[in-house]
């Protein structure tokens, strides 16, 4: 069988995981944390920052050090809930919109190049094993605790 970890290690290199930013928007170099921010702003509702560190599985001294970053770049709004102001919902501002777009772009573009070396079936077959391999990653219980 071949070395799984190795595959792993190779694939987390090619994909640029281990790189300190992952992307450049707007002339703004974004790390790989920030970036995974950005994106679940994007993709939720005025989501609260406890909502978002748990989504990504991080713990919220370090996920509240982040949002403030990206505060503090204009690209996140925190805003105090109305009905409970202990708690801070989270948005993009305009330029994070802007942001998440051009790394949303980058990111699709980058997919759909690396997919373009494959047959239809090849692809297919690929996207049916990364949905198993998260499948069975959500089922493991020594990994990958509350990702979404």
């Amino acid at each position: 069988m071949e070395n799984l970890r190795e595959m792993f290690q190779l694939m987390t290199r090619r994909f640029g995981l281990l790189d300190k930013n992952c992307c450049t928007a707007g002339g703004m170099d974004i790390s790989l944390i920030q970036s995974h921010i950005i994106y679940e702003i994007d993709r939720k509702h005025r989501p609260s920052i406890q909502q978002v560190a748990d989504s990504l599985s991080i713990d919220i001294t370090t996920f509240s050090r982040q949002v403030q970053s990206l505060v503090k770049l204009g690209l996140v709004k925190k805003t105090p809930h109305p009905d409970d102001r202990r708690i801070n919902l989270l948005t993009l501002t305009t330029e994070g919109k802007y942001i998440a777009t051009v790394i949303d772009t980058q990111m699709n573009d980058y997919l759909q190049e690396v997919f373009s070396h494959m047959s239809e079936f090849e692809s297919h077959m690929v996207m049916n094993s990364i949905k198993l391999l998260n499948a069975s990653m959500a089922k493991s219980k020594v990994c990958c605790t509350t990702l979404g």
